[in-house]
């Protein structure tokens, strides 16, 4: 599990390789990864959206930005937490992601961004 904390917002991550949705003779490579993200700090703050880098292991670079997550745009008090589970398809074996969320402080609207730590997507089979 990887972890970033920002602002007294802690995000981790942990990757899961999803065998049962891949095929890679087919070059088909299926990761599912949870999130957490947890509010340390004294302020109420909401998640409003997402920017996402992936990578493959040719180095190719895909950028994913959009409203919310999982189509929530959740608001933690402090010491709230919201977990969601969702996936990345990969054309190759290996690939790594890493981001950022925008938040917004309710007490007076600044918005901040919060880094999503590097995870990596790597099948169990190329540990061996």
């Amino acid at each position: 599990m990887e972890t970033a904390i920002t602002h007294d917002i802690r995000v981790s991550v942990e990757a899961m390789y999803q065998s049962m949705y891949s095929k890679p003779l087919a070059r088909e490579y299926v990761h599912a990864y949870r999130v957490t993200i947890e509010n340390m700090g004294e302020e109420t703050v909401q998640l409003l959206t997402r920017h996402w880098y992936i990578w493959d292991s040719t180095g190719i670079l895909r950028e994913v930005q959009g409203d919310g997550v999982i189509g929530l745009q959740p608001t933690l008090g402090p010491n709230d937490t919201h977990q969601y589970v969702s996936g990345c398809p990969l054309k190759t074996d290996l690939g790594k992601m890493s981001g950022t969320f925008t938040m917004k402080r309710e007490s007076d609207g600044s918005l901040f961004d919060v880094i999503i730590p590097t995870f990596y997507l790597i099948p169990p089979f190329k540990y061996n």
